[in-house]
């Protein structure tokens, strides 16, 4: 560079290097950066981030993402190490990550428009004030690395400390939301993906900033081998991902359960119709249509399925209590062959008591039919969506006061199931049953309950996923959900049974890779056998997060150490 950018409190860059090409000149502009151009250039860098996530899945873009962090951080560090830079660099993270979360979540609007006669007025509230709160995790991100911020490859680790904890907390915090955390930049590749069963999503998280920020030192290093080590170091992870990625999934199918036939339906129903009581008798009839309909000489209908799966909410009205329509699924389900399907139920009041509004606790759940319409077990959803399921509990009261409603329209909302009593599913016919309903399948970890339910088999065969994404349109969100839910196939070396009302409905085997899917909005059935689970258990599944957090600490200890280096 063409000039010295200090060394304060051993937080600078080190000597001056001369500024010989186009990336030490734009190094060095980003880190002289001030005011409004560095928040633009902050934003702008976030929002190209969001690039690598799926359905994109650019990792370069991380990579001129995070190498832009770098520099921004470098450049709040030239001011010393009082206060004042941290809160710069807060700053510069908040600014990083409005442009990330704004750039891939901008499809939640498309929710707000459904009955845009309610909710219109409340789409910035989605589109533009939800990054701005997300981001504050990305602010403290930033700042803790700057505490620990060193000159060298050690400022690389320091980084990874920081978003690394910073989306571990963004997955916990306040119910949590770790959607498009930045470890799908490598969990959406069949190869790279397969470390999740070590590390999962959050060690992946570590890992994805370590590789994508080290090219920073090619245009700050004062040294060849602080110029090109630490980018040989990430070429070499990053092909180490791929090599144990490729030589874990192997190259013949895996085995299938025996006697398991199972057919997935995708009605691929509008959402603005889906809750209207006056297309009852049109949704149950397209759902018996579709599910009887023949696809092939040895699938000739529903007499040839042993499981017949229906997504979330499938009904726009409680079938539990409506005799006729539960006749009709019944009479159409032959011996011997389950529904299982996504309802609204109604929790079931003591002999004598009659339901009414006071009364009425609903809940978003998967039921089990038999023939004859006889009900089996049932899972209700633990982890709801605030705002879009319920209102919450310290603003429902205010929200409601002011005529605001969640999205589901269910009357004061959905009530979340007991976690203690969460259960794995016994589905005649299948292995148990690990349920989950829309998006309880991104949360890493949070797939099979603390623990097993008295009478409750241990060890499930099975994710199955309910859910309905109509809210969001052909936009990139149900295709990051769907990402999302077959990572932690990998993670817990189990198949995915996925089905979805518009998109995207799948069968995933234990490694990750599809077997049988369709695609995103359109109308189907979806016929395939079942991939058996992995023998044994995975590296995750025994240990969680475990091994994140020693990565973690790892990092801390990397930069700790480089930070006492004169």
């Amino acid at each position: 560079m063409t000039a010295p950018l200090g060394r304060a409190s051993g937080a600078g860059l080190g000597p001056a290097v001369a500024r010989t090409g186009l990336l030490e000149a734009v190094a060095h502009r980003i880190i002289l950066s001030q005011g409004w151009v560095r928040a633009a250039i902050a934003i702008a860098a976030g929002a190209c981030g969001a690039l690598a996530m799926p359905p994109f899945g650019l990792f370069p873009a991380l990579v001129v993402s995070l190498c832009i962090a770098v520099w921004l951080i470098d450049g709040a560090a030239i001011g010393g190490s009082g206060r004042r830079t941290v809160w710069v660099c807060a700053g510069i993270g908040w600014a990083w990550g409005f442009g990330f979360f704004t750039a891939g979540l901008w499809w939640l609007g498309a929710a707000f428009l459904v009955e845009a006669d309610q909710f219109a007025w409340a789409l910035p509230l989605g589109v533009v004030g939800l990054p701005a709160v997300l981001a504050l995790f990305f602010a403290a991100g930033f700042a803790a690395a700057r505490l620990i911020w060193s000159r060298g490859a050690g400022r690389i680790a320091a980084l990874a400390f920081g978003l690394a904890a910073a989306e571990w907390l963004r997955g916990h915090v306040l119910t949590g939301f770790p959607w498009n955390t930045l470890g799908m930049a490598l969990g959406g590749n069949l190869w790279t993906m397969q470390a999740a069963s070590l590390v999962g999503l959050y060690g992946l998280t570590l890992l994805a900033v370590l590789i994508a920020a080290a090219p920073a030192t090619l245009a700050t290093g004062a040294t060849p081998r602080g110029r090109f080590g630490p980018v040989l170091a990430a070429i070499v992870a990053l092909a180490g991902l791929a090599a144990y990625g490729a030589g874990r999934v192997p190259a013949a199918p895996d085995p299938t359960v025996a006697g398991v036939r199972l057919r997935l339906i995708q009605p691929n129903i509008p959402q603005d119709d889906k809750f209207g009581s006056e297309n009852r008798e049109r949704i149950v009839s397209k759902y018996l249509e579709l599910s009887d309909r023949a696809l092939s000489p040895d699938r000739t209908g529903i007499a040839d399925v042993t499981h017949l799966i229906w997504p979330e909410s499938a009904f726009p009205f409680l079938v539990q209590r409506d005799p006729e329509a539960l006749g009709r699924i019944g009479a159409a389900l032959p011996a011997g062959t389950q529904l299982i399907t996504g309802a609204a139920r109604v929790r079931e009041l003591p002999e004598g008591e009659r339901l009414t509004r006071e009364n009425a606790v609903f809940f978003n759940a998967i039921l089990t039919i038999g023939a004859g319409g006889r009900f089996g077990e049932i899972y209700d959803k633990v982890h709801l969506v605030p705002f879009g399921e319920y209102l919450p509990g310290p603003l429902d009261a205010l929200l409601r006061a002011l005529g605001l409603r969640q999205f589901v329209s269910i009357p004061g909302g959905f009530t979340a199931g007991d976690r203690a009593g969460q259960r794995i599913l016994a589905v005649p016919g299948l292995p148990p049953v690990a349920a989950t309903i829309c998006y309880e399948a991104i949360f890493p970890g949070a797939i099979l309950p603390p623990e097993p339910s008295e009478g409750a088999p241990a060890v499930p065969g099975l994710i199955l996923n309910l859910t309905n994404d109509a809210w969001f349109g052909d936009t990139p969100g149900p295709r990051q959900h769907f990402a999302q839910a077959r990572l932690r196939a990998v993670e817990e070396g189990l198949p995915l049974v996925r089905d979805a009302n518009s998109g995207i409905s799948a069968v995933v085997d234990a490694h990750g890779r599809i077997v049988a899917s369709l695609p995103l909005g359109v109308e189907g059935v979806l016929d395939a056998s079942l991939p058996a689970r992995l023998p044994g258990r995975t590296l995750y599944t025994s240990f969680g997060d475990l091994p994140f957090g020693t990565g973690l600490v790892a990092c801390l200890l990397i930069a700790l150490a480089a930070r006492r280096r004169p």
